[in-house]
């Protein structure tokens, strides 16, 4: 691995090393913007689906011996 990072760097042909670090701190910004802009619509998204798991946990099922029909538990 160690030598092909070395040879990598030495490697003159097509993009430079600077033009590789630009890429990847352009990319790196973008990433970090995404989350920044869709952190909070996850959260929501994750929380709505923790509570809708949590009711379901929480919620009485039928009495023994007794059967419910299919679908009819939205559980």
């Amino acid at each position: 691995m160690k030598t092909f990072i070395k040879n990598f760097i030495a490697d003159e042909s097509g993009a430079s090393a600077a033009e590789y670090a630009l890429i990847i701190a352009i990319v790196g910004v973008g990433v970090g913007a995404a989350a920044l802009a869709l952190g909070a619509n996850v959260e929501a998204a994750i929380g709505n689906a923790a509570n809708e798991v949590d009711k379901c946990n929480n919620a009485a099922g039928p009495a023994p011996g007794q059967y419910t029909v299919a679908g009819a538990n939205k559980c």
